[in-house]
């Protein structure tokens, strides 16, 4: 960065106006330039109005004063009282670190009332820095720059306005600290989540009546040998190698988190939601609620019990495959009721519950797209294979590269391979449409539902578009 000086001519008098310039350098060698500051004018007039002050901090008597600024190349007006020559020539800008993100953070800590909260938790003893202080940092960073505690220790701390926020130096940051900092939040976590419920409430008036329930996994590299619950399993990410924990999270439709639970890594779905349904009606009181999940989390004698002994526990969930085959033909013979905009759905109710099928123009459309970029992919990597005409057993593995891409797109074509020790010729290797039976049921498009009142129980199948 640099002050750069830009004269004006105005009523015969010459002024000059003063910015801090930034320059960047961009791609291909050049550099582009970017104003940072506007100053104004630094004064070199006898005539008081034009001059400007600033509040100038004196490290030897600990106060500010107002001190009048003016150029090293022009004298300094008689009747200037409290006034300094500034030297532009040995202006420069040192730890430059940006504030407005970190002060953002730090004030949403205060509005969540965060500081009280953990100043009660983790109270100041011996230690030369408060713990609650410790973990407004931990909570800020994610905010601005996710990363690891090592990074907050190494890199970021150093480059933020924590400190001066927090009033603290670099042993606020200190690895160990870091670390021992999450050991000690854990054990107030159930405290933590009653009170970011309530304040949520006050603050922007939340309702809790509705849940989504969800669950996911994150693997880890090396035998984790230390985390007891990293184990094999099944792995969302694809990464069946590795080891991994599962993650379950209760939420509101508008993102604001209720409850996680960190699992062993071979958790099977089926077993997580009797757990969370006793903890949130532990933790908030019983309450009309709707919990909304995918079709392979509650099992059928949980479902059963939800209608029965939960009066006021509401569900909408997929419906299994061997349902929507058992009421194929119920499905069929109903008309479409259209609900909204290019949303149309069939809607039946047995034994309790309230089965919906959905069918939607938009996802249709959308799903086709999708569908046909994939397809158009696959055929030119296929005519390419044709030009090319490799070996056989090359061909088997670009044919299985080009599966692996296209997915589900893959069963639109039909390819006739060579036989073993076959020469591959246009005529040996050839492709073409796959014929498609499109009268089933499972054949319907879209997969947007929609639930226009308080049914007491409610299934969902949305189908897929496969046949268009």
């Amino acid at each position: 960065m640099f002050l750069r000086s830009n004269k004006r001519i105005k009523d015969g008098k010459e002024h000059r106006y003063y910015t801090v310039v930034e320059s960047r350098r961009l791609k291909f060698g050049k550099v582009a330039q970017r104003q940072v500051l506007y100053l104004g004018e630094i004064n070199d007039s006898q005539q008081a109005a034009w001059r400007k002050t600033l509040e100038v901090f004196d490290e030897q008597q600990h106060r500010f004063t107002p001190l009048s600024l003016f150029p090293e190349d022009r004298p300094v007006p008689a009747d200037a009282i409290d006034s300094v020559q500034v030297k532009l020539s040995e202006m420069k800008l040192e730890r430059a670190r940006p504030y407005g993100n970190c002060w953002l953070g730090c004030e949403l800590w205060r509005q969540l009332q965060l500081d009280r909260f953990w100043s009660e938790k983790l109270p100041k003893g011996r230690e030369s820095v408060a713990w609650a202080q410790v973990l407004e940092l931990l909570v800020v960073n994610p905010l601005i720059d996710p990363g690891s505690e090592f990074r907050v220790h190494r890199q970021w701390f150093d480059q933020s306005a924590m400190d001066v926020l927090l009033g603290q130096d670099l042993a606020v940051a200190e690895r160990d600290r870091l670390y021992r900092c999450l050991d000690r939040v854990l054990a107030h976590k159930q405290d933590l989540f009653v009170h970011l419920q309530q304040r949520w409430k006050d603050l922007f008036e939340a309702e809790f009546d509705l849940l989504l329930y969800d669950l996911t996994s994150t693997y880890v590299e090396g035998e984790a040998e230390r985390n007891p619950k990293a184990k094999y399993g099944y792995s969302r990410d694809g990464r069946p190698d590795c080891k991994q924990v599962v993650i379950a999270l209760v939420m509101t439709p508008t993102g604001l988190p209720l409850a996680y639970q960190v699992m062993d890594g071979n958790t099977s779905d089926k077993t997580t939601l009797r757990g969370f349904l006793d903890k949130i009606e532990g933790l908030y009181g019983q309450a009309r609620r709707v919990w909304l999940m995918d079709r392979g989390i509650p099992t059928e004698a949980l479902l059963q019990e939800m209608r029965t002994s939960r009066q006021e526990t509401y569900y909408l969930v997929g419906t299994p495959r061997a349902k929507v085959k058992q009421y194929e033909k119920k499905w069929l013979e109903l008309p479409w009721q259209k609900v909204r905009e290019s949303v149309e759905v069939k809607l039946f109710a047995k034994d309790g519950e309230t089965y919906v099928l959905a069918k939607s123009e938009g996802r249709q459309a959308k799903e086709m797209a999708i569908r046909r970029k994939k397809v158009a992919r696959l055929l030119r990597k296929l005519r390419a294979m044709r030009r090319s005409c490799p070996k056989r057993d090359q061909l088997l593995m670009r044919i299985g590269a080009a599966k692996t891409e296209a997915g589900r797109a893959f069963g639109f074509v039909t390819i006739h391979l060579p036989q073993p020790g076959q020469t591959v010729t246009r005529e040996t290797s050839r492709f073409g449409w796959t014929k498609l039976n499109c009268t089933r049921l499972s054949c319907a498009t879209g997969t947007i539902c929609y639930a226009p009142t308080w049914w007491r129980k409610i299934r969902l199948y949305c189908g897929t578009a496969t046949c268009s």
